[in-house]
């Protein structure tokens, strides 16, 4: 698939544009509204800020807030503090790696830290964009469906995690990186696939559960192809076993050094580290445990992890514990997304019940595509059955375990179900889309201030033709635009946000 294609170019045209208007609306917004004093995590600088500084938060200061304010705190002086083990390693090292060597230039006009958040905001515009690409090229091979997968990137380009991607977070890192290594594996390219599938574990925890795709591919094919005999039986159920166990310790490994990083600075003897005053001097005020002080407990667990013991200690989350009734406002934020996932998940089990039962493993050849109610394409493809099942997982885990509202941007960036799942709805509920071809002669006005080439774009011309849409095409638009919108608004101010 050639970035020539008209779609792709479409996807690429609005993916830029969003991101544009991203960078442009957080540093109006930051500009205009005075910051919330949220109790957040906030490091002295210890470098003079000079003009060129004070022009970099200007323009992106909105990019840096919250979580943002801890990787760029480990990019530029390391894990320092035992909370700082909650983030892991790869996007920081990205943005160091991004300061240090393309920005070099600018290493005598502004600090180090003016340097990793502008760094952010450029790798994270990039990896958005290609994301965009990386889930169109998915959609097309899964759904079998380009006008889907089209209609679904062009979502994804407005996400309700919109904010999120273009922050100093590692969530558009981390869809880059999970949405190729998807399509690498529908290509068949295994290797590579696994290599992006434990890349992508480096840079966020829940990375991990992505070898399950792995495993699920490896056990389809196991279960398709002949036997041959009892020895060849044997054989194909040995190399079964090596590639799962292969695949678990690649996906897995980064996760596994990272702990035991963690394991030799806190609870093995060396030399005191070398930490900045004003730094030990917060560690002091905060209670926050730096190396070489006391022992924690966690370094006694028969399996020491360290992030398990951050994310009980200082985060406090565990099994319902988010479920308290101040905590009604957080569930009602991470409320359409749960509705979207619930709903996507029973439509295609209703729909594919027997393909579910056998976990989409076993495939009925006999099944024609003309068969009514079962579409071999578009959402309800056999091969979306994974995809599924994997949104699922995390929606269960995310609403039991963790803090109910950042599921929006947990979901947004790991799976592309909140994005097909939609743009099914969409597909099915909107006449407007059911004739794709644009009237010639007739390009909406709102539409040609992008080009002629926005006249193709289907969210384009469903807004501009916003009284005639549907009520559930409402719905989901409304849904994407205000959490476009109020994140950029209130997460760029410190004010809580998913």
């Amino acid at each position: 698939m050639q970035l020539g294609e008209p779609s792709q170019r479409e996807v690429l045209r609005f993916a830029v544009v969003c991101r544009s208007l991203t960078l442009i609306l957080q540093a109006l917004f930051n500009a205009l509204i005075p910051d919330h004093a949220a109790d957040a995590f906030s490091p002295p600088c210890l470098q003079p800020a000079g003009l060129g500084d004070q022009l970099v938060e200007w323009l992106l200061g909105g990019l840096s807030r919250w979580d943002a304010e801890h990787f760029l705190f480990i990019a530029e002086h390391g894990y320092i503090y035992e909370h700082n083990f909650a983030f892991f390693p790869g996007f920081p090292l990205a943005l160091r790696a991004g300061a240090e060597l393309l920005l070099w230039p600018l290493q005598g006009l502004l600090t180090l830290r003016s340097r990793l958040l502008l760094t952010a905001a450029l790798l994270n515009s990039l990896c958005s964009v290609l994301a965009a690409l990386a889930l169109y090229r998915l959609g097309c091979l899964v759904l079998r469906c380009c006008r889907l997968a089209l209609l679904s990137t062009l979502l994804f380009c407005l996400s309700p995690a919109n904010v999120f991607l273009a922050s100093g977070y590692s969530e558009s890192l981390f869809a880059l990186l999970v949405f190729s290594a998807m399509s690498q594996l529908e290509r068949g390219c295994s290797g590579w696939s696994t290599l992006l599938f434990a890349l992508s574990t480096g840079v966020r925890s829940n990375g991990i559960i992505n070898a399950g795709f792995l495993f699920h591919a490896q056990g389809r094919d196991f279960l398709s192809s002949s036997p041959g005999g009892l020895p060849g039986a044997l054989w194909k159920l040995l190399r079964l076993v090596a590639f799962v166990l292969l695949i678990a310790l690649g996906v897995g490994l980064p996760f596994a050094l990272f702990q035991l990083y963690a394991y030799s600075q806190f609870c093995q003897p060396h030399l005191p580290h070398l930490i900045p005053k004003p730094l030990v001097q917060l560690a002091k005020d905060k209670g926050y445990r730096v190396p070489a002080g006391d022992q924690p407990s966690w370094c006694a667990w028969r399996l020491p992890v360290v992030y398990s013991y951050v994310q009980d200690v200082y985060w406090n989350v565990g099994f319902l514990r988010y479920f308290e009734l101040r905590q009604v406002p957080n569930f009602l934020l991470a409320g359409p997304v749960v509705v979207l996932g619930a709903w996507a998940a029973w439509t295609y089990v209703t729909a594919n019940l027997q393909h579910c039962l056998t976990l989409g493993l076993l495939r009925n050849k006999d099944r024609d595509d003309e068969k009514p109610g079962k579409p071999p394409s578009g959402f309800h493809s056999p091969q979306v059955f994974v995809y599924v099942a994997h949104s699922t997982a995390l929606l269960l885990f995310g609403a039991l375990c963790m803090h109910v509202q950042v599921l929006t941007r947990f979901l947004g960036s790991s799976t592309p179900i909140v994005y097909w799942f939609p743009a099914h709805l969409l597909q099915d509920w909107e006449p407007l889309l059911w004739t794709q071809e644009t009237v010639p002669g007739k390009v909406p006005v709102v539409s040609s201030l992008l080009g002629q080439g926005a006249s193709k774009n289907p969210i384009w011309r469903l807004l501009c033709k916003w009284r005639t849409c549907s009520g559930v095409t409402r719905a989901i638009l409304s849904y994407f635009l205000s959490y476009w919108l109020l994140g950029l608004l209130l997460h760029c101010n410190f004010l809580p946000w998913t």
